[in-house]
């Protein structure tokens, strides 16, 4: 009886092609019996498409099957369409699409990056990616399909310059701290991997991005101001980011907002500011509203450099100290 009951086993096109099909049905379809039969499909098709670009068992992936199961999978439009339904997707189903995604993200030939190629030309892939930090349930699939796209320069440069990045903020101060960590994540691996192209996009929106990036400074919550802090000293402290170090610390205001950290009840955020305050110090060629500001606070900053974590066993932190010291004792 099961000559009759023999199914046709599908290619690996229509297998995604299939998966689409069911996609649109699940969306379209009410609660129940119906959409869990669905669902069910869906998951076993997701499934089915990362085994074979994976490789079933042992063996190694076929290219001519990646390759079938890429050109579909372009073709039908599912980049988006995986990540505009991933809400409805079962638990299983969506680290399904994220292997999906990494292992498509990462093809190549020769020099070129398909999938990379095909996402450039529909920004809007990266900005509902993005949005998925607003969802609690699939926020973490899709901060780590961000992480994957933000590896590659093309992707990173549209969501560095598009709106869409102003929304960090929100999704990192107004979010549980799983998703708030990641989303910091993913702005960190946008303003640091690719930094040439960084450098020239801070040079030429210095002023929004800073009063953008201050909000996280200033937060009130520990961990956000924490991270913003360390970040920027990195930021600063890039060669690749001379110009922008040099803009920053000629401003009374960042100097001023160093010096109130500095005095901050948390010894990590004292420290983490200290590796900002101390570029003002240590610029040779310091404004003279800067240099005037260090002249007239250089008795506390003495006495309190000297106190300053004393007990921290680390050299060259213990090094960037005395320097600092032997600096303020010349203004």
């Amino acid at each position: 009886m099961n000559f009759f009951n023999r199914q046709k086993t599908r290619t690996p096109a229509e297998t995604v092609k299939s998966l689409k099909d069911n996609i649109l049905r699940l969306d379209q379809s009410a609660a129940g019996e119906g959409r869990k039969r669905i669902n069910e499909e869906v998951s076993r098709l997701l499934a089915s498409t990362k085994n074979s670009l994976l490789g079933e068992g042992e063996s190694e992936p076929s290219p001519d099957v990646i390759a079938q199961i890429a050109n579909e999978v372009y073709a039908q439009d599912l980049l988006s369409l995986m990540v505009i339904h991933l809400g409805k997707f079962d638990f299983e189903a969506r680290k399904d699409v994220c292997h999906i995604y990494n292992t498509l993200l990462r093809r190549q030939l020769g020099t070129r990056s398909p999938t990379v190629d095909i996402i450039a030309t529909r920004p809007d892939i990266i900005f509902n990616t993005l949005k998925g930090y607003a969802n609690a349930d699939i926020a973490l699939n899709t901060g780590m399909i961000l992480k994957e796209m933000l590896r590659y320069e093309p992707l990173a440069r549209i969501l560095l310059y598009s709106e869409q990045f102003y929304t960090f903020p929100n999704y990192i101060e107004n979010t549980t701290f799983g998703i708030s960590t990641d989303a910091f994540a993913c702005m960190k691996e946008t303003l640091t991997r690719h930094k040439p192209m960084v450098a020239q996009y801070l040079d030429a929106n210095y002023d929004r991005f800073f009063n953008m990036y201050t909000t996280l400074i200033l937060s009130a919550n520990y961990v956000t101001k924490r991270q913003s802090l360390k970040l920027l000293g990195e930021i600063l402290l890039d060669r690749a980011n001379y110009s922008i170090m040099t803009r920053y610390i000629a401003s009374e205001a960042n100097l001023k907002m160093m010096m109130n950290f500095l005095r901050d009840k948390s010894r990590n955020i004292q420290f983490e500011a200290f590796h900002v305050f101390k570029v003002f110090v240590a610029n040779p060629n310091k404004p003279a509203q800067i240099a005037a500001i260090l002249r007239r606070n250089k008795d506390k900053l003495l006495v309190f450099l000297k106190e300053f974590h004393n007990d921290k066993d680390d050299e060259q932190f213990n090094d960037e100290k005395q320097f600092l010291i032997a600096q303020s004792e010349l203004q």
